[in-house]
């Protein structure tokens, strides 16, 4: 089969002006970046914002494997399967960052014929949102390490600086840097460090700000540094809101495209769900709930990282209340969690797939915490034997779950038709009483314990003493009723990377813990989890290029 740039390439797109018009969006609701691309103008949603909310479906998956799992393939076949059935649909997806596509992960379009497009614009550059959100959080660094050159009126102790400039790139030599080396006109000599742009707190405030007013108060309230006397220091403070807001002026606003079948997709906003809260934009996921009956969209990872954050962050920042989720899983994948090897995945295996299968069954018992209906499906690969479907088609049943067969990487909508009738079916006989893993009156360490017991197994969680003492601030300064951003690895239920299936009781380690005061939640870091990744041996960087035509290849 083609590779997925090719199939995106070879594609032919219906100008969005037509994509937008099945939406009953008009032109003038459109600002055009160029055929293919365009934003959505407050004045379509001061339009739309009194309608009924459709029907909200979350795509979320098992732990991530190398056999792949295809978590976006399913969310975009998903919605072009509706369409196939008569459905009026809409996708809501995370923006690529540019780290993965040039390290280890690849693109993020979804893969095969279940694609959103045009692949390559949005893997790259896109409308420019990554480029904005960099922009004005090295603004605020410049801008707070200027204020302190220019005499430090706020009396800022620069051993207590937390603001982090970022990079929307894998580069491992950033983690940890030296800055104001030079002459004294060079600024102040300090350890400082860099982060991925899509772990920035201002790409988490850009994801969850409801307009622009609610976004200035919320970059009004990061929290830059400390003072000698142990005050917090503030965006604000410095004077940076207005210029920060000026560069996510265009950024804070929705972008449309559509899927090589064109059925809309908005696609806005990128955090990690490893190292941030890993859901695309509230604005996003609002307008497009007023613009069809039935709105997909994914959070990033396994359950136990983007679907708890979705549901205990998102969905309770924002008042939304998710209809019907559906658990995306592989033989392949679960075979691997059952100790076979990446080589021997193709070969039936059902001892290894009744081993490995366990990671699924936490996945189900987690979804269920949230009393929301589960739809388990399989993204079968041609390998798949008849008693591996039969299995896993019969384990889910067995737990309560529905269960359905997915082909949209083969056969793009078409391939999705028994999931988009299951996912229709069980939404119209069972109601959804969605619910929060833990209320807000808890503390935050009970909200770290609650997330690590409930949904990860652990038997224990061990704060470093660094963490308690963060932890202790953070709660005097007014913020535990905040909720919790876990920052963990993805490949397992525990911090281990290494253990895969279902571990119980284990300890999850706990090494630091802080604030995202705009955001509105706190970060608790795990293990040895990462907030700048690094660039594999062989990254995928070495096998991009653009032809003579112009056009990209190699983006996967």
């Amino acid at each position: 089969m083609k590779s997925d740039i090719d199939i995106a390439l070879e594609a032919e797109l219906e100008p969005i002006r037509t994509v937008a018009e099945k939406l009953d969006i008009t032109e003038d609701e459109l600002d055009l970046y160029g055929k293919y691309k365009a934003k959505l103008t407050d004045d379509l949603w001061e339009r739309i914002k009194n309608r009924p909310d459709g029907k909200l479906i979350l795509v979320t998956a098992i732990n991530p494997t190398p056999a792949g799992e295809g978590k976006t393939t399913t969310t975009v076949g998903l919605g072009q399967a509706m369409d196939k059935i008569g459905k009026k649909s809409i996708i809501a997806l995370r923006e690529p960052s540019l780290g993965p596509c040039f390290g280890l992960k690849g693109g993020a379009a979804g893969g095969g014929y279940a694609q959103v497009v045009p692949m390559d614009d949005l893997n790259l550059h896109f409308t420019g949102d990554f480029h904005a959100i960099t922009s004005a959080n090295n603004l605020l660094a410049a801008m707070l390490d200027n204020h302190i050159q220019q005499g430090n009126a706020l009396n800022i102790d620069t051993k207590q600086i937390v603001w982090k400039r970022c990079v929307d790139m894998n580069d491992r030599v950033l983690r940890n840097i030296t800055v104001g080396l030079g002459r004294k006109v060079d600024g102040v000599t300090r350890e400082d460090h860099f982060i991925i742009t899509v772990a920035s707190e201002i790409m988490a405030i850009l994801c969850l700000a409801e307009n622009m007013k609610d976004l200035k108060e919320r970059l009004s309230r990061i929290i830059v540094a400390y003072t000698y006397d142990g005050k917090p220091v503030t965006a604000g403070e410095l004077k940076a809101v207005g210029a920060m807001a000026a560069l996510l002026k265009d950024a804070i606003r929705p972008n449309l495209i559509q899927t090589l079948e064109h059925t809309p997709a908005l696609v806005h906003g990128g955090p990690f769900a490893n190292i941030a809260h890993g859901c695309n934009s509230v604005r996003a996921t609002r307008t497009a709930l007023k613009l069809a009956d039935y709105t997909i969209t994914e959070a990033g990872f396994g359950a136990d990282l983007g679907a708890e954050k979705f549901l205990d962050i998102k969905c309770r920042m924002a008042g939304l209340k998710p209809d019907a989720v559906v658990l995306v899983a592989t033989v392949r994948a679960l075979k691997y969690n059952g100790g076979v090897a990446k080589s021997d995945l193709a070969v039936e295996n059902l001892e290894a797939l009744k081993k490995g299968i366990v990671n699924l069954e936490k996945h189900i018992e987690n979804i269920a915490k949230f009393d929301v209906p589960c739809i388990v499906t399989l993204n079968q690969f041609i390998t798949d034997t008849d008693a591996e479907l039969s299995f896993v088609k019969e384990f889910c049943e067995n737990r309560g779950c529905e269960f359905a067969l997915s082909q949209v990487w083969e056969k793009g909508g078409e391939g999705g038709i028994e999931l988009a009738q299951k996912v229709v079916e069980t939404i119209e006989k069972k109601e959804s009483n969605f619910h929060y893993l833990y209320e807000s009156s808890l503390s935050i360490q009970e909200k770290i314990e609650t997330i690590a017991k409930e949904i990860y197994g652990a038997g224990e969680v061990i704060f470093e003493p660094a963490a308690l003492q963060q932890l202790k601030r953070i709660e005097e300064l007014g913020f535990g009723s905040f909720p919790v951003c876990m920052a963990k690895n993805q490949y397992s239920l525990s911090d281990d990377k290494s253990v895969l299936g279902r571990p119980e009781g284990f300890p999850i380690h706990i090494r630091e813990i802080y604030v995202s005061a705009g955001a509105g939640f706190v970060v608790a870091i795990t293990g040895t989890i990462m907030t700048m990744p690094g660039l594999p041996k062989v990254p995928a960087a070495e096998g991009i290029d653009v032809g003579e035509n112009g056009q990209i290849m190699g983006l996967f």
